[in-house]
């Protein structure tokens, strides 16, 4: 069963990304699903299932269910590293999909500034000690570097787009520009990764509200669908196997090679891309792995302006995870959310001209799982 066309996203709300010590999780769960009702027209007692995306909650699906007082209905938790959110997206649509259902919800949230982080993939006592996702991270951009001659400044570059594009984004934790002296100067996380190569610890959340695609026009006039979603997981600690290169996250290529064929559509078709910029190195590996440039040539069509908001292809025009922040359970709902505001043309100043087809993509684990959702906004 192909999902092309099936599903329709007829809603999205967006919390205010940041530093939310005065939110508790359900403050936050309420700004973006509440936000979503009124975008869809939809009132809470048409919701007829729902997904919750968090990566630190053992709680089933209780916050979401408690928050809104959605009760007596099917509601589940998807956990799936960075991919959560996304994750909790692509179970609704599935379900629609299927039959099973005409309206449902998808939410992720997380709260991450208040509140001890557990390691979640951590599984060996010896071959684990120490290790952090920016030193996984670092060993990729040594290794690119190494094979073709990319440099910090490259780096930096992603640093300073991301960060332009997050000040036109109203709801973004960080809304400053950069430049590239202030990224290059900063302190150093895990060589070659400073500061500001690292996406910042945030709390927020996002919904999506989709339904049936012939039913779409009855809610809003402006419907956005979903044309592939794809899905992909390699081991957990694909970082200590031998053969592993650093110069590509195989997740992220197979997970858009399925949304690519359910689409019918390639990289060349894509609008615009909300892309798992958790640093900066990730981001320049995405452009290759997502067939948005050759091997080795994503840091070089950085530089010629390829990904900017006013390029060929913008990347991240919301400011990606970089700016707009990375509450792990959110991210990928807020990257449906920006994809939506895109392709309604209500992006404001960060809006993509003539944005027909938009791509999200979610990487987590390190590395481990990869999600990729097409949309766009004509059947």
């Amino acid at each position: 069963m192909n999902i092309k066309n099936k599903v329709a996203i007829i809603g999205t709300g967006c919390s205010k990304f940041g530093e939310r010590y005065d939110a508790s999780r359900e403050d936050l769960i309420c700004e973006a699903a509440f936000e979503a009702y009124a975008d869809a027209g939809v009132e809470p007692s048409q919701i007829q299932a729902a997904w919750l995306g968090v990566q630190f909650s053992g709680q089933s699906a209780t916050p979401l269910g408690d928050a809104l007082k959605l009760f007596n209905i099917p509601m589940t938790r998807v956990e799936n590293y960075c991919a959560s959110g996304m994750d909790a997206v692509r179970n609704g649509a599935l379900a629609i999909a299927a039959g099973m259902y005409d309206v449902v919800l998808a939410l992720g949230y997380e709260k991450m500034r208040d509140g001890g982080l557990g390691r979640p993939y951590k599984s060996h006592p010896l071959i684990d000690f120490g290790e952090a996702a920016p030193h996984i991270f670092a060993l990729a951009a040594q290794r690119y570097f190494k094979t073709y001659g990319a440099s910090k400044e490259d780096l930096a570059r992603v640093a300073v787009k991301n960060h332009h594009n997050g000040t036109l984004s109203p709801k973004a934790h960080m809304r400053m520009e950069v430049t590239p002296e202030t990224v290059l100067k900063a302190p150093m996380i895990y060589s070659p990764l400073g500061l500001f190569d690292c996406c910042p610890t945030t709390d927020g959340a996002a919904a999506v509200i989709l339904c049936r695609a012939d039913l779409a026009k009855s809610f809003t006039k402006s419907p956005i669908y979903i044309k592939g979603i794809g899905l992909a997981v390699q081991s957990a600690e694909i970082h200590n196997k031998p053969g592993y290169d650093y110069l590509s996250f195989p997740a992220t290529v197979n997970a858009s090679r399925q949304a690519y064929q359910q689409a019918g559509v390639t990289a060349d078709d894509v609008d615009f891309a909300e892309v798992h910029d958790c640093f900066s190195i990730t981001e320049i590996l995405n452009y290759e792995d997502l067939g948005f440039a050759k091997r080795g040539e994503g840091f070089r069509d950085l530089k010629d302006g390829k990904f900017a908001l006013d390029g060929a292809k913008p990347v991240n025009p919301s400011g990606g995870l970089k700016s707009f922040g990375h509450p792990i359970g959110a991210t990928g709902a807020r990257m449906i959310y920006e994809c939506t505001q895109q392709l309604q043309g209500r992006a404001g100043e960060r809006q993509v001209k003539d944005a027909e087809i938009g791509l999200a993509h979610n990487l987590g684990g390190p590395a481990a799982v990869a999600c990729v959702t097409i949309v766009g906004n004509s059947l």
